[in-house]
């Protein structure tokens, strides 16, 4: 049992990975649409490349969404719309009259008779314009016709014959004028003007709901296609009725080979696929990149990145997906070069457009301009802090994608017409997106501990307080750590190292001298040493335990993890010497050489070798005395290689060929530092 708990232990980031690796396996496929894959591959305007083919079964053919569209314009213009004749309206209309016309015609006036005859006038009137109604004026129809909807009874009337209610006063005088009333025209014109109302509305619920029944019974099929009827031939353009029954065909497979019977063969394929391509990913890492792979936080933001992309994409795809291209898939390779390098960014950008091939429509459209994009955001993008350079890629990729949409377009359309001018303006939104790569960048230095070149260019800044605390207490040190960060940067960039992360690793690699800055020679401004009053072991402690209190303060700071690595291996397992000669001196051979060395761990990588190399150097050459070219070579040489003898760079990734130039550099450095002159003969 204890045997197979220390291998589970051991065997746990392997684990993780295997967990990792089925999980987004997983996912993904979940993330799919849930539909099979028309075994043919098709282009409008491209001839067929396979066998005649034959209609495998009877289907319909489907109309496409440009032909539904202008049918259901089609329904919209010709609708004859319903408007609603509201009696009761009228019923007011007549008692108003009613009680209104004592008071135009009073009977001190006139005799009864003559009463009577002039009220029923009046309503002749009424009755002429409540017999067709009365039009409110809004919503007028974009027809002549119109139903109009009484005691329930709809009757197709033309909308002339209803009267209107902006003419209301010019429609009762010339009823008055047919009438045949000439005495008191005046006094009937006010009345009935006065009384009367529209009565006549259009019926939104009514005619919507008929609109809906129309629309509802448009036909999504046009004509049927029999079994074994010949679809295209094999050398024929793919165009114009053919086209549209290869897509009828590859919906009606897809549908039907999506169901219970073939759900999990289909499933199982899409399985193996992404399998395939996630353990390309993997070996990829094993076998180029194996820092990467050793860790698993690296992995998991790998992986986690192809996921949110994977699902990005699939959610637009679902939602309408005329707007694939809005998704910033270039944001993939820029985070990964951010990150870790561009061949790596490359390659996992690939590999997800791969995967993106099984989701999107017109897939060899699609990958194509995808990898074209993927190519040019990674030569184009470097030195990411500077903000013009992403402006400056964004514009290109953005002109990647219009230059490969036109000629695209131009070949299945054989000239510029009918271009879809709003597939602009989701490429220059993609860009636009595609710009808050910068805080999304901040963001995953905060989720996964990472570190990027803007963080790395705001560490280097002199004037941070870490930094401005360190030149305060240990002026010295301070002094030593600018000159170790100029000679790291130049080795760095000699050898294709990354020049930055080494220059921060150097200007925090001895912040743990502050606790204690006197007992370090370069912060010692007097003859007074404090070391000649302590034992050579105290001594040593105090030297040693500036790289643990320097971890220490890095971490209250919240310095990244990886210029912590730089504190942490800058002085690898290398001896206290000058102490631990003493006490052999005084003790001869009973020292305990683990009293006298550093806890380690060795360098594990180029910039943490390079640092170690630069910081010895620098700090002995403060021992030299009239240096000469020939000094300084057998100096450099005897430090580089007692480290190599030791064994520190065993764990770096550094070759013999880039220590020699490491080497050749620091020999310039400090040829130009100790200012040394050809001696010139009198």
């Amino acid at each position: 049992m204890p045997k197979t708990l220390d291998t589970f232990y051991r065997s746990q980031s392997l684990i993780y990975k295997y967990v990792l690796y089925f999980f987004t396996i997983g996912a993904i496929v979940f993330f799919f649409p849930k539909g099979g894959q028309f075994k043919y591959e098709f282009q409008k305007g491209k001839p067929w490349q396979y066998e005649n083919l034959y209609a495998p079964f009877d289907f319909s053919i489907r109309k496409t969404d440009a032909e539904l569209q202008a049918e259901r314009q089609q329904f919209q213009r010709d609708q004859i719309p319903y408007y609603r004749f509201d009696t009761e309206t009228a019923r007011g209309v007549y008692r108003a009259y009613e009680n209104l016309f004592p008071e135009y015609f009073p009977g001190s006036g006139y005799s009864t008779r003559q009463l009577e005859v002039l009220r029923q006038r009046g309503r002749g009137v009424l009755d002429s314009l409540y017999t067709r109604g009365i039009w409110d004026g809004t919503n007028p129809p974009l027809r002549g016709e119109v139903y109009l909807v009484r005691d329930n009874q709809a009757r197709r009337v033309q909308f002339d014959s209803i009267y209107k209610s902006g003419d209301l006063r010019n429609t009762v005088r010339n009823l008055l004028e047919s009438s045949g009333i000439s005495a008191n025209r005046s006094e009937f014109q006010e009345l009935l003007f006065r009384v009367a109302e529209p009565n006549v509305t259009l019926d939104q619920d009514l005619t919507g709901q008929e609109l809906r029944n129309q629309l509802s019974g448009i036909s999504l099929t046009r004509g049927n296609v029999d079994e074994g009827a010949l679809i295209v031939a094999k050398g024929e353009v793919v165009e114009g009725e053919n086209l549209k029954k290869l897509e009828s065909l590859r919906t009606e497979y897809e549908s039907e080979l999506w169901n219970a019977n073939n759900y999990y063969f289909i499933l199982s394929g899409y399985t193996i696929l992404v399998a395939l391509v996630l353990i390309m990913l993997l070996l990829f890492l094993k076998r180029y990149r194996p820092e990467v792979f050793r860790n698993n936080v690296k992995v998991t933001f790998i992986f986690f990145n192809i996921l949110v992309m994977v699902f990005l994409t699939t959610f637009v795809v679902k939602y309408n997906e005329a707007l694939v291209f809005v998704v910033p898939l270039c944001i993939l390779p820029l985070i990964l070069k951010t990150f870790f390098d561009a061949r790596l960014g490359l390659f996992v950008h690939v590999l997800t457009v791969l995967i993106l091939g099984f989701v999107v429509p017109n897939s060899f459209e699609y990958i194509f301009l995808q990898i074209i994009a993927g190519i040019v955001t990674i030569l184009t993008v470097s030195e990411l802090y500077k903000r013009a350079n992403l402006f400056i890629s964004v514009g290109q990729i953005t002109l990647i994608y219009i230059l490969g949409y036109f000629a695209f377009h131009i070949i299945h359309e054989g000239n510029l017409e009918n271009v879809i001018w709003v597939n602009f303006g989701f490429f220059l939104l993609n860009g636009m997106i595609t710009l808050f790569v910068q805080p999304l960048i901040y963001i995953y230095e905060k989720m996964f501990g990472m570190v990027s070149d803007v963080s790395l260019l705001e560490l280097s800044d002199t004037n941070s307080r870490l930094l401005k605390e360190l030149s305060n207490k240990a002026p010295g040190t301070f002094n030593h750590s600018l000159q170790v960060a100029n000679l790291a940067e130049a080795a760095a960039n000699e050898i294709g190292a990354n020049a930055m992360l080494v220059r921060v690793g150097a200007l925090y690699h001895d912040i743990g001298k502050m606790n204690n800055p006197t007992y370090f020679t370069e912060n010692q401004i007097t003859n007074i040493n404090p070391h000649d009053e302590l034992p050579p072991e105290k001594s040593a402690r105090i030297i040693i335990k500036h790289v643990i209190e320097g971890i220490e303060l890095a971490r209250k700071q919240n310095i990244p993890d990886r210029i912590i690595d730089f504190i942490r291996t800058h002085h690898g397992t290398t001896m206290v010497y000058y102490f631990y000669k003493k006490a052999r001196e005084r003790d001869g051979d009973e020292v305990d050489e683990k009293d006298f060395r550093y806890p380690g761990p060795i360098p594990f990588s180029k910039e943490t070798a390079i640092l170690m190399m630069s910081d010895s150097v620098e700090a002995a050459s403060k021992s030299l005395v009239n240096p000469t070219y020939l000094i300084i070579d057998e100096f450099v040489d005897k430090i580089i290689g007692g480290q190599m003898q030791a064994g520190q760079f065993l764990n770096a990734d550094i070759t013999f060929k880039e220590i020699e130039t490491v080497k050749k550099v620091l020999k310039q450095r400090l040829t130009n530092i100790y200012h040394l002159r050809v001696e010139y003969p009198e």
